[in-house]
């Protein structure tokens, strides 16, 4: 395992509720989650600025019938 940090945060009870009733983990994995989510935002938002100007060699109805 990669080497951890302690660390303190101060969480308002109900979102920390919400998001470990989410992840149905401890406290923890849901704030590791959270994090993971953050840090890949930004890779998510230039992924979403590609939509429509990729295009494919093959069709959708071609990927279908390679099943």
């Amino acid at each position: 395992m990669e080497s951890a940090r302690k660390i303190t945060v101060e969480v308002p009870q109900e979102l920390l509720e919400k998001a470990q009733q989410a992840t149905g983990t401890g406290i923890t994995q849901t704030i590791r989650v959270g994090l993971t989510l953050v840090a890949a935002s930004r890779a998510y938002a230039r992924i979403r600025k590609l939509r429509g100007k990729v295009h494919f060699s093959r069709s959708l109805t071609e990927l279908k019938s390679d099943r």
